[in-house]
């Protein structure tokens, strides 16, 4: 991870939020990724979001686990809250950091491996309990950390650069999340910013569990043909004289097109995607509707994206759980603390 801070020179009549603020006092580090990787793309439409919405830089709360995406929140918001949890572990520090914490606004960034694989678990829960949190999964089908085995995401036929292509069902963080109760989803991908900007806003405001997956390109383990979510790159640049990979810069995919319709993106290997935007006649409200067309649309080997599914009724984890408006961080002790009576009353019914 970069620790290296970005010179802050501004420019006199650069845009500024309601807070004074510009752009650039909502980015972080330099980013130590590989250049042409999706995940920036994600990073560069998350500063534009929290910027737009006027979130004040100290009440964010920045999560990540594990992998390349858990890097993300260095590249953010550097003046904020942050924690980077060990794999697959960021909803519990999250779900404990809201339940001492209410006021924040909190942000989680992980990887379809973090998330889907030793980390589904946890996943789950958050879903479950409906966490107020917006949850980003920068899902590209591989570990990219560890040399691009394939994910929990990796879809059926799926080539990897060495070995027989994956053969086992792919987890869906969308189907799932849709079955699980979330009360809102959207998938979206990493090189659409006009569309992503405002998923992550609506995800940021919503009260509840909010997640957006990014279909988000990886440019090194997914390199060869047969990838179905990033792109090849030959070698050409290799000169072995020591033991280590050089890997050439790519230019980030952008993706632009209407509602309703579909588009089929060309990565860097050759092969191709196909998004398919919904259209304005899309009722994100019915939860059997979004099966139904998330199937439809699976089954047509396209990938949808937009706003899925909202549920603006189901209450989120605090209003389940009757607690106080008041941030338990900022109780006085004498109101947490029930006394010794107290305690006596509670441990004589475990007697």
């Amino acid at each position: 991870m970069s620790y290296i801070g970005k010179p802050k020179v501004t420019h006199p009549g650069i845009r500024r939020n309601k807070l004074g603020l510009t752009p650039r006092d909502y980015e972080g580090t330099v980013s130590t990724l590989c250049a042409g990787c999706g995940h920036d793309s994600v990073t560069a439409a998350i500063i534009q979001a929290v910027f737009e919405l006027d979130i004040e830089p100290h009440m964010l709360a920045k999560m990540s686990g594990i992998g390349c995406s858990s890097k993300t929140p260095a590249y953010f918001v550097s003046q904020s809250h942050g924690f980077n949890s060990v794999h697959g572990r960021m909803p519990s520090v999250t779900t404990g950091a809201n339940a001492a914490n209410r006021d924040l606004t909190y942000i989680g960034v992980s990887g379809d491996g973090d998330s889907l694989s030793i980390g589904v678990g946890q996943f789950v829960h958050a879903i479950r309990r409906n966490l107020n949190m917006c949850y980003i999964i920068e899902n590209n089908g591989v570990y990219g950390l560890t040399k691009g085995q394939f994910s929990a995401s990796a879809d059926i036929g799926s080539k990897p650069k060495k070995g027989e292509p994956n053969r086992q069902e792919p987890i869906d963080p969308v189907s799932t999340a849709l079955s699980l109760g979330a009360s809102y989803i959207a998938r979206s991908f990493s090189g659409d910013k006009e569309q992503l900007v405002p998923l992550i806003q609506g995800a940021l405001k919503h009260p509840g569990f909010a997640l957006v997956d990014v279909i988000s390109p990886c440019v090194t383990f997914n390199d060869h043909e047969g990838s179905t979510k990033s792109y090849k790159h030959t070698r050409q640049f290799y000169h072995h004289v020591v033991d280590m990979d050089y890997i050439p810069p790519a230019k980030e995919i952008r993706a632009a097109y209407d509602e309703g319709d579909a588009m089929p993106v060309e990565l860097h290997d050759g092969s191709r995607i196909v998004l398919r935007k919904v259209d304005k006649s899309y009722d994100p409200t019915s939860r059997a509707k979004a099966f139904k067309y998330l199937r439809e649309q699976f089954n047509a080997g396209e990938i949808t994206t937009g706003l899925l599914y909202l549920d603006e009724e189901r209450p989120e984890m605090h209003e389940l759980m009757g607690n106080t408006d008041t941030p338990l961080s900022k109780l006085p002790y004498e109101s947490l603390h029930p006394g010794a009576e107290e305690l006596r009353k509670i441990l004589s019914g475990y007697a």
